[in-house]
């Protein structure tokens, strides 16, 4: 197998970018690479490509460290040997980096939850996506008997309890809970209306109105 070119449309936009933008920035990106980066705020975010966190936040380059999975999930602590993406970049964004503020950021019509919302349909023999939503099934179970009354409220309302748990998960890492205690790191969950471009916080109250 040889390597092809990039797809026309990254290729274009690459072209787009150093033409108008770096231009723009050029400065910041010189300051980036001599100073290394040092943003403020992590977001764990989800993969899809609707609701991309640097374009809901509005964020200049540096401004935010990002990591992306499939319905933005952050799994309890868990410190073995085998691989963790997510606990992996908490890590780094913490304690190397030393971010102030690590922010859950769902949306909604997420895939992720819907798959966990229907686990009859394996996207392939071994259902990568099954098992890493399978927690999310966990908290369908608890969810309110009025919210299957219609698909699409039950999706929004596992989507909001799986920001609310990603939140209580992050507190299982030892150096996220000492530092939310300390008062140097702050924890947030948001959720993201890609029809309307609304966007609810979680507070200590519950879930707010749109921003």
């Amino acid at each position: 197998m040889t390597d092809v070119p990039l797809p026309p449309q990254l290729a274009d936009g690459f072209r787009r970018f150093r033409s108008t933008r770096y231009v723009q920035e050029h400065d910041r990106y010189l300051r980036l690479a001599h100073d290394g980066q040092h943003p403020r705020t992590m977001v764990v975010a989800c993969s899809d490509s609707r609701s991309g966190p640097e374009v809901v936040f509005d964020a200049a380059p540096g401004e935010l460290f990002v990591v992306r999975n499939v319905g933005a999930l952050v799994p309890v602590y868990a410190p073995d040997s085998r691989s963790h993406a997510a606990s992996a970049a908490l890590e780094f964004a913490v304690l190397a980096l030393g971010v102030r503020s690590i922010v859950v950021m769902g949306h909604g019509r997420c895939g992720g939850v819907a798959a966990a919302l229907d686990d009859t349909r394996p996207l392939t023999a071994t259902d990568f996506i099954g098992t890493w939503v399978a927690g999310l099934r966990d908290l369908a179970s608890e969810l309110d008997p009025s919210d299957w009354a219609d698909p699409e409220r039950s999706r929004r309302a596992l989507e909001l309890r799986s920001i609310e748990q990603s939140v209580i998960n992050l507190r299982t890492f030892p150096w996220i809970r000492s530092r939310e205690k300390a008062g140097s790191l702050t924890l947030s969950g948001c959720w993201f209306d890609i029809a309307l471009g609304e966007l609810h916080e979680l507070s200590a109250d519950g879930w707010a109105g749109a921003t």
